[in-house]
């Protein structure tokens, strides 16, 4: 029996464990990128932290500075009918769940109640703090992306948001102009043709100003199409849902009545000699004419020119400021507390 040749076996596959490549000296990726993977889980606590407790803090320097204002307010709410004061916080309760309708109303998706309805409450105490609404739009986009809605949707929602509730205001407005019963002292309050001017000029040199930004800043054009592309798309999806579009626009034209409604509620408790429907006007023309203008939660402008329109229709100049003072303090001051308290928990709870 003759041995096969040597060439004709098969050679045993031998494994020889292959080193792993060292890093470079000057590629530390891996080394850097468990670094900051520990640097930001250790810094993440501490962070969420001093944003939980930012508000609580941002609040109390406020209080500490406006004390005057909230002290008179209070004692003038101590001497007044408690029904009445009953049915302004029945008013202000419902306000707010008008707003999570129209935020939801915004939106073709469905979002949570309960936490839809706390993130309005956390927004009204961020609203306080920068003007313009910023606070509220910052807090209301960072509920929506955490709830996993794209940030091109989320600012078209906000941007509709934004731009149905003065439109929605106009009929409202003209309803009750229309309900009034004596107009005699509305002379007053028609602008003139200057201040008419003045503000269509505003108004063109902002629309000329956003153009050329986008003619000559070449960046912004591609998220400014996206951005209309989406807003555009949603708000044709959700003007084929009834639902939506009722508390879209049902809940803009029911916000400023409910609002008006507080307000009176607490000027009949101090013995305010207006009637609902006055004061639900004076309440719309006020924020209408002054509700452009960048205040934090619209005080200060606004509430100049609610006493002004109420002083034009009829009612005392000191019972006016009263009605006005203690109106912020039953629907700013009171609810603060437990609205900053549920921004803290938001944030702590990362869902903002």
């Amino acid at each position: 029996m003759s041995l096969p040749p040597l060439d004709s076996l098969p050679t045993p596959a031998v494994t020889t464990a292959t080193p792993s490549p060292a890093p470079a000296p000057g590629d530390a990726s891996c080394v850097t990128r468990s670094g900051s993977a520990t640097r930001l889980t250790f810094l993440t606590r501490p962070a969420r932290l001093v944003l939980a407790l930012l508000p609580l803090l941002v609040i109390g320097t406020w209080a500490a500075l406006d004390r005057s204002a909230w002290r008179d307010g209070a004692g003038r709410l101590a001497d007044a009918d408690p029904r009445w004061l009953l049915a302004g916080i029945l008013f202000t309760l419902l306000g707010w769940v008008v707003a999570a309708c129209i935020r939801q109303g915004a939106l073709p998706e469905r979002l949570p109640p309960g936490l839809l309805l706390a993130s309005q409450l956390a927004a009204g105490a961020a609203n306080l703090v920068l003007p313009s609404s910023i606070g509220a739009h910052a807090v209301t986009l960072r509920f929506l992306q955490g709830r996993g809605i794209p940030l091109a949707r989320a600012t078209a929602s906000l941007a509709l948001y934004s731009l149905v509730k003065p439109v929605a205001r106009i009929p409202v407005l003209i309803f009750f102009l229309l309900a009034l019963e004596d107009t005699r002292g509305l002379g007053r309050l028609t602008p003139d043709r200057t201040t008419l001017l003045s503000a269509a000029g505003t108004v063109a040199l902002a629309l000329t100003a956003a153009c050329l930004l986008l003619a000559v800043v070449r960046p912004l054009r591609r998220p400014a199409l996206d951005f209309l592309r989406t807003a555009l798309t949603d708000v044709r999806i959700l003007h084929t849902r009834p639902g939506r579009v009722l508390a879209l626009w049902g809940g803009s034209a029911a916000a400023p009545v409910l609002q008006g409604s507080v307000i009176a509620s607490v000027g009949f408790s101090l013995g305010l000699p207006l009637s609902w429907a006055q004061v639900v006007f004076a309440l719309l023309l006020a924020s209408t004419a002054a509700g452009a203008v960048p205040a934090p939660g619209g005080i200060g402008p606004v509430d100049a020119a609610l006493v002004f329109t109420m002083v034009a229709l009829g009612a005392p100049t000191g019972l006016s400021t009263a009605t006005v003072i203690a109106y912020r303090v039953l629907t700013v001051w009171i609810p603060l507390i437990p609205g900053t308290l549920i921004l803290s928990a938001l944030v702590h709870r990362k869902v903002l």
